[in-house]
Formats: C-alpha cells, sequence, structure tokens
C-alpha cells in the first residue's frame, strides 16, 4: 500500500464497526462515500487486491480518509445516501439522485392521516409524526397494507361527505361520515403508533384491555373486531422478519437460486492455533437475526495435530447425526468458514448422512462464495443485502468459536497451575 505514513494510520486504526467512509484527494475534495458492516475491513480492501480500472485510478487519488460510525449497518446505509447526494463526490454513481427514503407519516389532526412520504427532510409538516426512514419501498408498501388491514385508518388527504370503497373494505372506520368518534379513532391511531415503534406486547396488552372493555359494555360486535386484531398480531410476531433482513434473506435466495427462503442458517467456524486445544463452533441465525439459544461448541475428539478439514468433518458429523436421530427440523442453509475444500469435507459428512441441505462457504481472500454443486464460486457484487448478511454471519461464528478456544486455553492454564 503506498501511501502517506498518516493514510496508512488512519486505515490501520479504522473502527471494526459498520459506518461510513469518506475518501479525499491532495485538495481535500470528497471523492467517494462508501458504506461498510466493518470500516476497518472495507476500506483495507481497496489497497490489498485487484480491482477494476475504474476503482484503481481513484484509490491512486486517495490522499485522506474520514470515518463516521453508525450503531447499525442499516442506519450506515442512510447515512451514506444523505452524504452523497449533499456532497455529489466524483466517483459515485448510485444515489446521487433525488430519491430519499420513505417514512410512515401521521398527520396532527382531529383524525390523522396515515400515509407513506419521502418529504420529511423538506420539514413540510413539522406537527406531524414520522416513522422510519426505511431502505425497502417495496417491503414498507407491503407492511403498510398489512397494517392497513388489521387496524384501518384514514389516508385521504381531504375527508370526503360520504364513507368511500376503504369504508366498504374494512380499511377505514369512515370518520367522514361520522362513524366513529374522535376517541375511538384515537386508540387506533395509538394502535399504529405502538406497532411501528415495535411495542408489540405493550399493543397486545391495550387491545386486550379494549376486548375486555367491549365486552363487558355488550359492544359484542366491536369486541369481535379487536379479537382479530389481537389474532393478527400474535401471527406477525411469530413471523415477523425486519424490513432489512427480508431484504438480505431475499437477495441471498436469488443470489443462490435456492428453492426458499433461507429462514434458518447455520455456520461453522474452526478454531485452531497451533494445533491446541482445537474446537469448533456452530452458530444459528433465524430470519436473518442471531439465535443464540441454538449456537453449539464442540471440542474436537477424533483429531489430533492440524487437519481443519477433519475437524469441520467431525463437528459437521456431530451436529447432523444428532439432528437426524432427533429427528429434529434442519436448517435451510448451512455456511462454512472457508474455501473449496472445506466445504467438500463439510458436504461430504452431510450427504454421508443422507441428508439435502444446501451448503456454501466463504473464503476468506477476495470473499469468494462456493457453493455445493457448482464448479465455479458465485460472485456477488461488492456490500450487496446478501454478502453483508454473509459476512455477518461468517464474523459471528468466527468470534464464537475464538471465545470458546480462549476459554479452554485460560482452563488449562488454570488447571497446571
Amino acid at each position: 500500500m503506498k501511501k502517506n505514513k498518516d493514510l496508512r494510520i488512519k486505515i490501520k486504526s479504522a473502527p471494526d464497526s459498520p459506518g461510513v467512509y469518506t475518501f479525499k484527494d491532495k485538495d481535500g475534495n470528497i471523492i467517494y462515500i462508501g458504506k461498510a458492516t466493518s470500516l476497518k475491513k472495507r476500506v483495507y480492501s481497496y489497497f490489498n487486491r485487484p480491482l477494476d480500472a475504474k476503482t484503481q485510478a481513484m484509490t491512486e487519488k486517495i490522499a485522506d480518509v474520514d470515518f463516521c460510525v453508525a450503531p447499525t449497518e442499516r442506519q450506515a446505509r442512510i447515512l451514506e445516501a444523505a452524504l452523497i447526494k449533499e456532497r455529489q463526490p466524483q466517483y459515485n454513481i448510485d444515489l446521487k439522485d433525488d430519491k430519499s427514503f420513505p417514512f410512515i407519516k401521521i398527520t396532527n389532526e382531529k383524525f390523522p392521516r396515515v400515509e407513506i412520504c419521502r418529504n420529511r427532510g423538506y420539514k413540510t409538516d413539522s406537527s406531524a409524526r414520522y416513522f422510519g426512514p426505511y431502505t425497502n419501498a417495496k417491503l414498507l408498501r407491503q407492511a403498510f397494507k398489512m397494517i392497513r388491514g388489521i387496524f384501518g385508518f384514514r389516508s385521504c388527504p381531504v375527508m370526503p361527505d360520504k364513507p368511500c370503497l376503504y369504508y366498504r373494505l374494512k380499511l377505514c372506520p369512515a370518520p367522514c361520515a361520522g362513524m366513529v368518534s374522535a376517541g375511538e379513532y384515537g386508540k387506533v391511531i395509538k394502535n399504529v403508533e405502538m406497532f411501528l415503534e415495535s411495542r408489540y406486547e405493550d399493543l397486545r396488552e391495550s387491545l386486550m384491555k379494549e376486548m375486555r372493555d367491549a365486552s363487558a359494555e355488550k359492544r359484542f360486535e366491536d369486541a369481535a373486531r379487536i379479537r382479530d386484531r389481537i389474532a393478527a398480531l400474535r401471527s406477525i410476531e411469530n413471523d415477523h422478519i425486519p424490513f432489512s433482513a427480508a431484504t438480505e434473506l431475499a437477495d441471498l435466495q436469488k443470489s443462490l437460486v435456492l428453492k426458499k427462503i433461507p429462514e434458518r442458517i447455520e455456520a461453522f467456524d474452526i478454531s485452531n492455533i497451533s494445533g491446541t486445544n482445537a474446537t469448533g463452533s456452530m452458530v444459528s441465525f433465524y430470519k436473518g437475526a442471531p439465535d443464540k439459544n441454538n449456537y453449539r461448541r464442540f471440542r474436537i475428539k477424533t483429531i489430533s495435530g492440524i487437519d481443519d478439514y477433519a475437524m469441520m468433518r467431525e463437528v459437521v458429523h456431530r451436529r447432523y447425526l444428532r439432528l437426524k436421530t432427533e429427528k429434529s427440523s434442519l436448517p435451510d442453509l448451512v455456511l462454512i468458514d472457508g474455501g473449496r475444500q472445506h466445504l467438500n469435507a463439510a458436504e461430504t459428512e452431510i450427504r454421508r448422512l443422507g441428508l439435502n441441505i444446501p451448503l456454501i462457504s466463504i473464503a476468506k481472500e477476495y470473499e469468494n462464495i462456493y457453493m455445493s454443486g457448482r464448479k465455479f464460486p458465485v460472485k456477488f457484487d461488492s456490500d450487496t443485502p446478501a454478502l453483508n448478511l454473509i459476512r455477518r454471519i461468517r464474523d459471528e461464528a468466527h468470534r464464537f468459536a475464538l471465545k470458546y478456544h480462549h476459554f479452554l486455553r485460560k482452563k488449562k492454564a488454570f488447571e497446571n497451575a
């Protein structure tokens, strides 16, 4: 990496967390803005691997870099878009247009209106409440329809003189025609707000109280409607996938041509330092999020010396022999930390058990994705939702394996003291 000393120090000290990085030229002009799940790994990758001609031309102009840490990858994506629109860097092509991320807006009126909008940044209605932003407009529209189907609310800019089609479809209680009081409609809007804030337990308790009150007052029709809302809410809680995770899973299914969305993903890593205290780890992700109750640790029992492939075979065999014996549910996808040979080792054991589970592996160098049944690696564009999910799962498996390995080393040192 032939760069000035200050730049090298900055890159080496970059935070290992989500955020946005900004490349500048020798005159201090911003030439590129990007996001990353790990700022350290992403920025370092510009200087230690082959690049296309355009990216190589850009890196030759880099004289400085700044970092802005974000709490989550989603927030980093939003910050990246805002900065690109504001600064219009030379080498950024996407996100330069005037599009903005959508919000859900609830107006401040006697009978509040609920709608999807993109204009929060212009402060057109400072009295309204905004929820978001959401980075996937398609999924937001689907969620909006679902929320409306459960609660029903007004969305018309100007209230008509008589009930419209939405009333007949039970998607609006028709405040325009006096079919609902301001107080009752206010309860509906409060429920929508709790839903958008993911306060499901509070919402369920509120609805249960409303249902009991309606029943006690012999408003049985209202009680039945609230009962249906509670049932719908429970269904959503049991099958809820956050917008960003749904995007990643859908992209992963499409990229790997899987038969179904890989809701349950199990990932394996081997920690073997100098051939001592070799361990294996398995982490489980469900609907894009860590499912720590299903994490597993393995002490290597049958392999001596340094043989990562044999250790991978042992760990994978033990895991899926147990699931097969117990007739437990199998994952939708297995991820192996390693290259083609690591994948082959894991696949040998899974096929030997007579199981048919899709397998992939991620190689450390260039992050090539190998897949069972394919001769050549699957190529992902950098920072795609699918690759970001794979990286996150891989890193968690590696962290979990190292943690167990360090625990065993400390335990052995204590026993020998």
